[in-house]
C-alpha cells in the first residue's frame, strides 16, 4: 500500500532535482554531466555513476541534444515513459522561456529602431565560441589519419555548399565509410535483440504528418515545427552541430532571420542554463517576428517541441537494445566517421559566420582574445557574453 506514495513522492523529487539543473546548468554536456554525477548519483543515488556514463555513451551515439537525452533516459530507466516524459519537459521549460523572451525583446528593440550595436562584441565572440568548440570536440573524438580525413572532407563540402541537405548527407556517408573500418573493432559476443518497432512508428509518423500537413496549408508554425522536427533528427554531437544547421537553413536559405539576429542568439545560449539546443526556441520565435508576440510565442513553443521530441523517441527505441548493439563492430566503427563528420560542420559555420566580420579589425580583435580567454583560462562562458554585453554599452 505504501509502495506506490513512497515511489510517487520519489519521482517528485528526482523532478524537483532535474528543475533544480535545469536553472544551474551552464556550459554545455560536459558540465551538465559533471552536475548530474553530483546530484543525482552521488547526493540523491538514482542510478549508480556507471549507469549513469554508459547512458550518456548512448546519447552521444543518437541523434538529438546529448544531455536532454541523458536526463529523459534516467527518467526512463527509474519511472518509464511518464516520468521520461516529465523529465523533458522539466528540464527544457526554463531554458525555453528564457529563450522566447530574448527573441521577443530583440524584436522589441528593433521595432522601436533601438540600435543592436550593444551586441556588436557578442558576434564575434559567439563565432570564438563556436571555433573553440569543434576544436575540443575534434580533440577528443579524432584519433586516426581517417578521422581527420572525413574533417577536412566535410569542411570543405558543408563551406562550398551551405544547403539544409548537405548535413544529413556528410554525417550519413560518414557513419557508413567508417563502418567499413569495422574488422579493426574487436568481436564482442551478441545475443537476440528484442526490438520494439513502436518509438520509430510514432518518430517517422510525426515527420510524415508534420509534412503533409505543412504542405498543405502552408502554415508557418506547421513548418517550423517540421523544420525543427527534422533537423532534430539528424544531429549528432550536440549543440555545436546544430548550430550550423540552424544557420544554413533559417540564416542563409530562408532568410528568416539576419546575421545579427541569429548571432544574438547563439551567444545568448551560454549565459542561458540548460540545453544548449534552446538555441532553437530563439530562431524558431524570431522566425515569426511578424505575427506579433502571440506568433512569437507559439513560434518558440512548436520550434522546441520539434528540437526535442526526435531525441526522445529515439532514446525510446535505443535504451532497450543499447546493450546488444553496442556489440557489434559496424555500429561501433560508425562513430568515428559520425563525429568526424559533425567537427567539420562545426568549422565550415564557424568560417561562414567569421568571413563577413574578417574585414572589421575589433570584430577579428574580440574573436582572438576570446579564444585566449577560453584556451587559457577557466572563465566561464556566460560571464565573457555578460562582459561583452556591458563592453557593448559603454564603448560608443
Amino acid at each position: 500500500m505504501l509502495s506506490n506514495p513512497i515511489r510517487r513522492f520519489r519521482y517528485i523529487i528526482y523532478l524537483l532535482d532535474i528543475l533544480l539543473l535545469s536553472f544551474t546548468a551552464f556550459g554545455g554536456p560536459q558540465v551538465h554531466l559533471m552536475m548530474m554525477i553530483e546530484r543525482l548519483v552521488k547526493k540523491r543515488r538514482y542510478i549508480t555513476e556507471e549507469e549513469l556514463l554508459e547512458l550518456q555513451a548512448l546519447c552521444q551515439i543518437l541523434p538529438g541534444p546529448s544531455s536532454t537525452q541523458t536526463v529523459t533516459a534516467i527518467g526512463l530507466k527509474i519511472g518509464g515513459q511518464p516520468l521520461a516524459y516529465l523529465s523533458l519537459l522539466v528540464w527544457s521549460l526554463p531554458a525555453m522561456l528564457l529563450m522566447t523572451l530574448a527573441a521577443i525583446g530583440v524584436h522589441l528593440l528593433e521595432q522601436k529602431k533601438i540600435s543592436l550595436s550593444f551586441t556588436r562584441f557578442v558576434g564575434p565572440m559567439a563565432v570564438a565560441f563556436l571555433m573553440h568548440g569543434a576544436y575540443a570536440i575534434a580533440r577528443k573524438v579524432i584519433h586516426n589519419f581517417q578521422g581527420w580525413s572525413f574533417l577536412i572532407i566535410s569542411t570543405i563540402l558543408a563551406y562550398l555548399f551551405p544547403s539544409p541537405y548537405m548535413t544529413p548527407l556528410l554525417i550519413v556517408s560518414g557513419g557508413v565509410a567508417a563502418s567499413l573500418n569495422f574488422r579493426q573493432h574487436e568481436k564482442m559476443e551478441r545475443g537476440p535483440i528484442k526490438i520494439t518497432w513502436r518509438p520509430l512508428i510514432f518518430w517517422i509518423s510525426v515527420l510524415l504528418v508534420a509534412a503533409g500537413i505543412g504542405t498543405v496549408t502552408k502554415s508557418l508554425p506547421v513548418r517550423l515545427f517540421e523544420n525543427f522536427y527534422r533537423n532534430g533528427s539528424m544531429v549528432f554531437g550536440g549543440g555545436q552541430v546544430l548550430i550550423p544547421i540552424l544557420y544554413n537553413e533559417f540564416v542563409e536559405f530562408k532568410h528568416y532571420l539576419t546575421d545579427q539576429e541569429f548571432l544574438s542568439g547563439m551567444a545568448l545560449t551560454q549565459i542561458v542554463p540548460g540545453p544548449v539546443f534552446s538555441v532553437a526556441t530563439y530562431v524558431g520565435s524570431l522566425s515569426m517576428q511578424s505575427y506579433g508576440i502571440t506568433g512569437q510565442i507559439i513560434g518558440g513553443f512548436v520550434s522546441t517541441a520539434g528540437i526535442f521530441l526526435p531525441g526522445t523517441f529515439f532514446i525510446f527505441f535505443a535504451y532497450p537494445i543499447w546493450g546488444q548493439l553496442k556489440k557489434y563492430r559496424g555500429i561501433r566503427a560508425s562513430l568515428d566517421g559520425l563525429h568526424a563528420t559533425s567537427c567539420g560542420l562545426t568549422i565550415a559555420a564557424a568560417i561562414s559566420l567569421f568571413e563577413p566580420m574578417a574585414v572589421d579589425w575589433q570584430s577579428v580583435l574580440t574573436v582572438l582574445i576570446t579564444l585566449l580567454i577560453l584556451f587559457f583560462t577557466k572563465i566561464p562562458s556566460y560571464l565573457l557574453i555578460i562582459l561583452g554585453l556591458l563592453l557593448g554599452l559603454l564603448i560608443v
